[in-house]
């Protein structure tokens, strides 16, 4: 039995988490930037490694109290090592290194996207393995075959801008605050259906390769071409959503198809849009299937995701007592497959 510290700081949350591996995850901690990086527009670098210095160790403090641990009780520490804003990462793995030189336990260099990706396994029912993931967080689409951890095969990816980048910058040419993507799924719900349809970008390629950006151009031609009155501006919002939900829906069903597998796991911030899950759980009960997501809070960036990560890797590899730690802000999935 072990407990695992997990420290996220890959970009503009600080979470942490500590998850027992017998007693599953214990408690976590979260602070958001949002309010930050808002009269900017959007995430400042600087701004967010600051902001993770200045809450990474209360926080810690705070989810050792809510377990009723200390520090003494921590076996290995999981941080997130890439990919992400290099100097936010620096400060996770900076804290964890520390911290786990001071106990003399190891330290876990966990991938953000691998974080995401294991996160409904938190949940219950959890998915058994193999089965399909549809990774939309932030910027990142991906389609990946997942036959156990570790073992992980890209199926599809975004060419361009990403499925989450699409939502904030439709969102954006619409007049929303930062960030975006949650206050236009909710502006969508008051807009016409079919009033406006716009592109599905690469919905019939022929592969599973996704592309968003001529959607954001099409929005932005759209809102310039007409009066932006409020109730426009929610037509617009159905429409992208509409379109952005439709690729994603089927090319993860053509994902499917292809591997003949019948689990889909949903796993990143757009995850929690209610769009997309209620379309998916519809399409692919039609076809048999099952749809898997982690639980809402966990679709954000979160420390749960990433000190159970951790756990599931002490599994697979040895631990490594090195306090030596390098970030890796560009960083391929697929280079973590490893052997059992």
């Amino acid at each position: 039995m072990k407990l695992i510290l997990g420290i996220e700081s890959s970009c503009d949350e600080t979470g942490i988490a500590l998850y027992h591996t017998e007693r599953g995850l214990l408690a976590h901690t979260l602070h958001s930037q949002i309010a930050l990086h808002n009269e900017y527009g959007g995430v400042v670098p600087e701004l967010a490694s600051r902001d993770h210095v200045r809450y990474a160790l209360p926080l810690i403090r705070s989810a050792l109290q809510k377990a009723n641990c200390s520090l003494n009780d921590v076996d290995a520490i999981a941080y997130t090592q890439g990919p992400g804003l290099s100097g936010a990462l620096l400060v996770g793995a900076s804290v964890a290194s520390a911290l786990a030189y001071t106990l003399d336990v190891p330290t876990i260099g966990v991938h953000h996207l691998e974080g995401h990706l294991l996160s409904p396994l938190l949940s219950d029912p959890a998915p058994q393995f193999p089965f399909v993931a549809l990774l939309v967080s932030g910027g990142h689409t991906q389609l990946m075959r997942v036959d156990g951890v570790g073992h992980y095969e890209l199926l599809g990816e975004s060419i361009d801008d990403a499925a989450g980048e699409a939502f904030d910058k439709s969102a954006k040419l619409l007049g929303l605050e930062y960030p975006g993507g949650a206050l236009l799924s909710k502006l969508a719900q008051r807009g016409t259906p079919g009033r406006f349809r716009l592109p599905r970008p690469m919905l019939h390629s022929g592969d599973l390769d996704f592309s968003f950006s001529g959607l954001k151009t099409a929005v932005l031609t759209l809102s310039q071409q007409n009066e932006l009155d409020e109730q426009t501006r929610a037509d617009i919002a159905h429409a992208a959503q509409e379109a952005i939900v439709d690729v994603l829906a089927q090319k993860a069903l053509s994902a499917l198809g292809q591997t003949g597998l019948d689990k889909l796991v949903i796993a990143g911030g757009v995850g929690a849009n209610h769009a997309l899950r209620n379309r998916l759980h519809k399409d692919i009960s039609k076809r048999g299937g099952t749809v898997f997501y982690p639980d809402l809070e966990f679709c954000t960036d979160n420390g749960a995701m990433i000190a159970f990560a951790g756990a599931m890797r002490l599994q697979h590899q040895p631990a490594q007592h090195s306090y030596r730690f390098n970030v890796k802000p560009r960083w391929d999935l697929q280079e973590l497959n490893y052997a059992d």
